[in-house]
């Protein structure tokens, strides 16, 4: 899936604060913990309390902070290297990023989906599942759909290729209760808009908002990829409405910097 019209280009040859644990809370309905500590992270780099080139308090710290396990706060670390929030540096800590400059990327009302991108460039689309899991909306994903908190999302990964060279890892998310058939559906192989398209009469037809930066990739994703552990990737996380401006799916995306060309 892709927000953004597209051409392909393959290559051939922050210390010592206590942050606030306000909101951490476990439970059946809850958002998972470690999310919750992304979410907390955020906010304090966002706020200037962890300060841009600062190294933030180690794992031991951060789980009797936010009273969680290390293995919850270690996860939650992970996602925000991967986000380009934090950087780990090999016996020395984890420190905050420079901040990030937010550029909006107008674009026409006519969405484009990978697989119709990789046909115009004369190339073949293909697609391998990952995963498929259920989980609970966290509160930015239960606003834009119009449910409450902890509402069954499903999130369908995948890895997209071009001629059979991986592109992007792409996590399309909907609502379960409207669309439980992804969970067994066919998806190699196969654009996920026009699946749902055929089954349920829906596409998406513009994204508000839609953003993009630079994320590094983890040993997960590389290996995923087929890159070098901390290739930089574009990260992309849309919000897309269907034909009846209503919200249909988040879609988010780890591309291939190298091998990718955004015609905005």
């Amino acid at each position: 899936m892709n927000a953004l019209k597209a051409r392909f280009r393959l290559n051939c040859a922050g210390r010592g604060y206590m942050p606030s644990t306000e909101g951490l809370t476990d439970g059946k309905a809850a958002i998972p913990l470690y999310q919750q500590v992304i979410d907390i992270i955020k906010n304090e780099i966002n706020s200037g309390a962890y300060k841009a080139g600062a190294r933030i308090p180690n794992e031991f710290e951060l789980a009797e902070n936010y009273k969680v396990g290390r293995v919850t706060v270690r996860r939650a670390i992970e996602e925000l290297v991967q986000q380009g929030y934090l950087t780990k540096r090999q016996r020395k800590g984890t420190f905050v990023n420079a901040p990030k400059l937010k550029r909006k990327i107008r674009q026409k009302d006519d969405v484009q989906s990978f697989s119709d991108a990789c046909r115009v460039n004369g190339m073949e689309p293909g697609a391998r599942v990952i995963s498929r899991k259920i989980l609970p909306a966290d509160s930015t994903e239960a606003q834009f759909f119009g449910v409450p908190v902890g509402t069954d999302l499903i999130c369908v990964e995948r890895v997209r290729t071009a001629d059979g060279v991986p592109v992007m890892l792409e996590n399309n998310i909907y609502v379960y209760e409207d669309n439980a058939y992804l969970s067994t559906a066919p998806l190699s192989n196969q654009s996920i808009f026009e699946f749902v398209r055929n089954r349920t009469g829906r596409t998406p037809a513009f994204t508000d908002p839609c953003t993009l930066e630079i994320a590094c990739a983890s040993p997960e994703v590389a290996r995923l990829l087929a890159v070098p552990v901390g290739e930089p990737l574009f990260y992309m996380d849309a919000f897309f409405f269907d034909e009846q401006r209503r919200p249909f799916i988040i879609g988010r995306q780890r591309i291939v910097g190298s091998r990718y060309i955004f015609d905005i």
